[in-house]
């Protein structure tokens, strides 16, 4: 399962996803908007992607962790939209046979997810609001922000 949606999300939904007969562990990870963000007060984020670019990235990302981890059952969806302090941004859930295996996919999972997936965030704060830069992009030498 890879979603981008416009509704809250729903942990137990995604761990009862990715559960089965095969499945002798199951990992999480669950983003939560934060009231902080480098020394600044954040009262709300948005989110905004075009889902069917998004979710075949994760789609590639769920296809990496099979390749790297095994057999695997993944969720991964990420909400859109204007979120308050303290709601769910991103659930990844992941079955495996064994807990090793799911540890280590969902943490992969959240690195590439936050890396490589057309994802854009805008934070809007006490006194105003930015646009914030995927990770997978460095400013250029020499060039101020």
């Amino acid at each position: 399962m890879f979603r981008i949606v416009g509704e809250a999300l729903a942990l137990d939904a995604l761990v009862l996803h990715v559960s089965g007969a095969e499945v002798g562990g199951v990992a999480t990870f669950v983003g939560i908007v934060r009231v902080e963000n480098a020394g600044k007060r954040v009262v709300a984020v948005e989110y905004h992607a075009y889902p069917a670019m998004a979710e075949k990235v994760m789609r590639e990302i769920g296809e990496e962790l099979e390749r790297l981890f095994g057999s695997l059952r993944i969720a991964m969806v990420h909400r859109t939209g204007r979120l308050s302090v303290g709601e769910a941004s991103v659930v990844i859930a992941v079955g495996a046979a064994h807990r090793r295996e799911a540890l280590a996919a969902v943490s992969h999972a959240i690195e590439r997810l936050k890396h490589d997936v057309p994802i854009w965030k805008k934070e809007f704060y006490e006194d105003g609001s930015e646009w914030l830069e995927p990770a997978s992009v460095v400013p250029r030498a020499g060039i101020n922000k």
